[in-house]
Parts: structure tokens; C-alpha cells; sequence
């Protein structure tokens, strides 16, 4: 059972820093995967995180029913289905075994996704009179114009900018590179940074072509990608709650509302297959009677 504890303190992880749940939250979710891990033991049934099927799942659940009512079923069930599609934006898994495990409505809530609107407030919020002001700017422009993982974020290198071909290159998860487009406004707003903020920093050993660096010349963390965003949120009063993350469900719900296609987005986001696209985009019935209407010749 080792394997589910290492699976499950990265997911804990991505709840904290991505998703900016509370710590009691995190609990609770925490607490589904264990009820899971527990009739796995109970039943000696030898299966990970990544192996585990449809049938195994359903046998829990199907236990579980006559011992809880019907909201803690729901709850266990949207917890299991948020951890497995967790598997799946991290590229463990392929596919969730919860695809046909069906959860009641209630309760249910899909991630706040920010305006244009609201990611400019957020963004002119920011006081440019300080260095760390000039670097956040870019950090925010960055998130939202190229839908990057926090993770990518912070250890992006100066050598991975190809401004001239329009394009920055980015290490994502298991170590897989792809090359994201850039627009001219991110680009200029990280040359300010670079060329006037950045070069005043005393640079520390082994960090030299890290992008962005904090006020001791090191990496930034993600802990604090997320506070710098959680900070601007609260001096604009925006009432949603927000991460890292945030920026890159939006760069992507922009794009799609703006006509792109999947398969352009899935190639921007880095995901190795198209249903981790179309599980992370929360795609609706409404969207996709929308692609029927629009483009099929029988419409």
C-alpha cells in the first residue's frame, strides 16, 4: 500500500498549492481515498493507484452503499473521481476507472474559471514600483499566454526562450519537452523583467539560467507562485478562490470559447492524450451540441 500513500501526498499536494483547498478539505478527500485503500487491505486485493479497475471500484462501492446514506456515497464518489482525473492531468493514467460510476448532482462544483476581465484586474493590481512587481507581472502573463503547469513555471530557463521563432519550450512531467507558442505582449514583459529586474540579482550558484529568480537569486517555489496570485486576489476583492492552476484552466476555456480546436489545445497543454483534454476542460453536452450545430452538414 505504499504505492497509494506516495500517490496520495502528491495529490495533497496539487489540492493545497493548485487548487487552494483548505487544509479540512483536503482531509476529507484524503479520508475517501483511505475508506478505498482500506477494503483493498481488508480484501487483499493487490492493485495501485494505476492498475486499479472499473470492477474493483464498483465492488467498493457497492459495499460501501449499504454502510453510509446517500450524500456520504456521493461525496466518497466525487472524491475517488477527483483523485483518478488528478491521475490523469499528471499523465499516470490514461483513463479513470470511475468513467461509468455515476455521482448525484448535488454538491458538485467545477473550478472557477477568471475573465479576461478579472485576470487584467488581477494583473494592474500589481505594483510595478517594486522588482519583485516588474517579476510577478511577468509571472502572471506567462501563466495565463502559454497555460503553464506551476511546476513548468518556476523552472523555466532563459535558454528555453525562442523569441525570434515565437516560441518558449517547456519541460513538463516525466521530463517530456514541447515547444508552446508566445504572443509579443509576454514576450516584452519578460525582457523588462530580464534586461532591467533580473540582471541587478545577485545570481546563486546552479540557478544562472532560471528565468525567475527570488530576491535571494534562487528558484521560486511553488508555495510561493500561489501566494504572490492569492495576495493580488484578496487587494481586488475577488470572491473566487484561486491558484496557479486558475491561469491555466482559463488559457484554456478562452481558447476554446474562442474557437480552437481540442486537439491544438491538448498539444498546448502538454497532455498525452486527448480525453485528459477533454476530462480537464470539463467538456458539457452543451458544448458539444454546439460543435454539432456549427459544423455538421446534416445540422
Amino acid at each position: 500500500m505504499d504505492k497509494w500513500k506516495s500517490y496520495i501526498k502528491e495529490y495533497q499536494n496539487y489540492l493545497r498549492l493548485e487548487r487552494g483547498l483548505s487544509e479540512n478539505t483536503i482531509e476529507n478527500y484524503s479520508f475517501d481515498i483511505e475508506k478505498l485503500v482500506s477494503f483493498l487491505s481488508v480484501h487483499k486485493i493487490i492493485e495501485s493507484p494505476l492498475t486499479i479497475s472499473e470492477e474493483t471500484i464498483q465492488q467498493f462501492i457497492y459495499e460501501i452503499s449499504s454502510k453510509v446514506n446517500a450524500r456520504s456515497q456521493s461525496r466518497i464518489i466525487s472524491g475517488l473521481k477527483s483523485f483518478f482525473n488528478y491521475l490523469i492531468f499528471e499523465d499516470y493514467r490514461v483513463n479513470t476507472p470511475m468513467e461509468l460510476i455515476e455521482v448525484p448532482k448535488t454538491g458538485r462544483k467545477l473550478p472557477d474559471t477568471l475573465s479576461v476581465e478579472e485576470i487584467d484586474s488581477l494583473i494592474n493590481a500589481i505594483d510595478l514600483s517594486t522588482s519583485e512587481g516588474e517579476r510577478n507581472r511577468a509571472i502572471l502573463e506567462t501563466l495565463y499566454s502559454c497555460g503553464l503547469r506551476v511546476s513548468e513555471l518556476v523552472t523555466l530557463k532563459i535558454s528555453d526562450l525562442f523569441f525570434e521563432e515565437g516560441f518558449i519550450k517547456i519541460t513538463g512531467k516525466g521530463s517530456k519537452q514541447r515547444f508552446v507558442p508566445i504572443g509579443k505582449i509576454t514576450e516584452k514583459y519578460i525582457l523588462i523583467y530580464k534586461n532591467q529586474i533580473r540582471n541587478q540579482i545577485k545570481v546563486q550558484k546552479g540557478f544562472e539560467d532560471t528565468l525567475f529568480l527570488n530576491r535571494r537569486g534562487k528558484q521560486l517555489t511553488r508555495a510561493m507562485i500561489f501566494t504572490i496570485i492569492k495576495d493580488l486576489a484578496s487587494k481586488i476583492n475577488l470572491n473566487k478562490v484561486i491558484s496557479p492552476h486558475t491561469f491555466r484552466h482559463s488559457f484554456a476555456t478562452h481558447l476554446l470559447e474562442n474557437g480552437a480546436d481540442l486537439r491544438s489545445i491538448q498539444l498546448m497543454l502538454g497532455h498525452e492524450s486527448i480525453t485528459t483534454t477533454e476530462v480537464y476542460m470539463h467538456l458539457d453536452r452543451k458544448f458539444l451540441a454546439e460543435v454539432l450545430n456549427n459544423y455538421h452538414p446534416r445540422k
